[in-house]
């Protein structure tokens, strides 16, 4: 008996439909295993690279005595880091592309953590400046590194939660770095003749040097090169990548010549603004609320990055399932603005201040970490490389300029408030440049197009 033509079709559309819910599950499956297997030994790395370029922050509190440097001379310090990293960002992931991830990364990693650990034999001034000098630029690259290297495993409707999950080092090097900043100082001071604060670059510097050894035994530089995928696995993620590619490649050229870039990075300058001025001198900030004890500076240093690791995780996740990124950035940014505000106004009471910090710590790092969905999504082939480390390159003079401008501030007028102030109103910048760059899916870089989408908003959306 031969079936009629009307259940033949709906055999065929059953059996389609659930082909296709095997291959989403088969999809689904194959991310998280990615995710399983790159991202915590990249999250580690990147822990140990924010934990050596803000540890100064709670060493402050004690070799400023005994190194003998002013407030000025400090900031100086903690922002000039980002001058060397700068420098030499953009060759690094260039770079980074023709010599492979592997490389590239225990490079960095050895060099910097030999350099973080080398801050013990700080003395003076001159040798605050060219060891932080020297820091930035061994790391330079490393972020933007690590940030390019996961469009070699994730499409763009996949990128703002595993984005989400890499940047979590920021908060969590700070939540963790406060603490155990704290106890090394306190704990080791004197032992062997050394101050605390030696002993804590010294400690937090050297499993660098560990971890580059680990990353050249285990990293593989492309899916490819992986393993521990099935060749029906690399398949699917050479179909899933292959789409984003054949919206076409672009070269750097175009990305210098692409106004939208400059404005992300613009954006990014003004997050970083604030990231950073929090990260340097959240224990100065502790210290003028009145807390004195260094364990309790480190503990309460911890609780803004604690919830900031919360929301980061949570906006990455609902921008991937919205597909929108440009307003969960730029609302985030304007949150942490006024919050930052307040917190310079009332620090004369404890728990409104500490509770102000917390919100606008979480906001901005939150902003930053979905952030990063949106170049990724505009830019392809070489101009991904070349423009993620422009970008970052541009964003990290916020780096320097936040923490020297704070530290300047505060020898002038005697405490951080206007400073504060100053970086409050960099950050509702940045929301506003962010708010307005709508950027044009499958757009080159330098092309004629520069009408604003609405499909801009939903970048990277599968």
């Amino acid at each position: 008996m031969t079936a009629c033509p009307a259940n033949r079709s709906s055999v065929a559309t059953a059996t389609e439909g659930a082909s296709m819910t095997n291959t989403a599950v088969a999809r689904d499956a194959l991310y998280r295993r990615v995710s399983q297997r790159i991202l915590p030994l990249l999250i580690l790395c990147y822990t140990f690279s924010f934990l050596d370029r803000v540890n100064i922050g709670f060493a402050k509190l004690h070799m400023q005595q005994d190194i003998g440097i002013s407030e000025s001379a400090y900031g100086l310090a903690a922002g000039i880091f980002f001058l060397g990293y700068v420098i030499f960002e953009v060759p690094s992931n260039l770079l980074l592309e023709k010599i492979g991830t592997r490389k590239t990364i225990v490079r960095i990693m050895a060099l910097w953590g030999l350099t973080a650990a080398a801050m013990m034999f700080v003395g003076d001034a001159t040798t605050f400046y060219v060891l932080r000098f020297l820091l930035g630029v061994f790391e330079a690259g490393f972020a933007p590194g690590i940030i390019f290297y996961l469009t070699y495993w994730y499409p763009p409707a996949r990128l703002a939660a595993p984005m989400g999950l890499l940047l979590l080092p920021g908060p969590i090097g700070s939540m963790l770095g406060g603490p155990v900043s704290a106890e090394l100082i306190t704990n080791f001071d004197g032992v062997a003749g050394l101050h605390g604060w030696q002993w804590m670059f010294l400690l937090e510097g050297l499993p660098c040097v560990a971890l580059a050894f680990i990353v050249w035994k285990t990293l593989a530089d492309t899916p490819d090169e992986a393993h521990w995928l099935s060749p029906e696995e690399k398949e699917l993620l050479r179909r899933d990548l292959a789409v984003d590619r054949d919206k076409g490649k672009q070269s750097f050229q175009q990305v210098l010549r692409d106004p939208r870039v400059y404005a992300l990075a613009v954006g990014f300058f003004c997050l970083i603004s604030g990231m950073y001025a929090v990260s340097f001198w959240l224990p100065t900030i502790l210290t003028e609320n009145g807390l004195t004890d260094t364990v309790s500076i480190g503990l309460y240093s911890a609780l803004p990055y604690a919830f900031a690791i919360v929301l980061m995780v949570m906006l990455g996740r609902h921008s991937d399932r919205t597909g929108e990124r440009r307003l969960h950035s730029s609302i985030a940014a304007l949150i942490s603005a006024v919050a930052l505000a307040v917190a310079a106004f009332t620090a004369s009471s404890f728990a409104v201040s500490l509770v102000a910090v917390i919100v606008a710590t979480a906001c901005v790092w939150a902003a930053y970490s979905v952030f990063w969905a949106m170049p990724l999504g505009y830019l392809k082939g070489t101009a991904a490389a070349g423009g993620v480390a422009l970008i970052n390159s541009i964003g990290l003079l916020g780096g320097f300029i936040s923490p020297t401008l704070i530290g300047f501030l505060k020898d002038a007028t005697g405490s951080t408030t206007v400073g504060l102030l100053s970086v409050s109103v960099l950050l509702l910048i940045g929301s506003l440049v962010l708010y307005a760059n709508r950027l044009p899916v499958g757009a080159a870089p330098g092309s004629a197009d520069r009408q604003p989408s609405l499909e801009g908003d939903r970048q990277g959306a599968a």
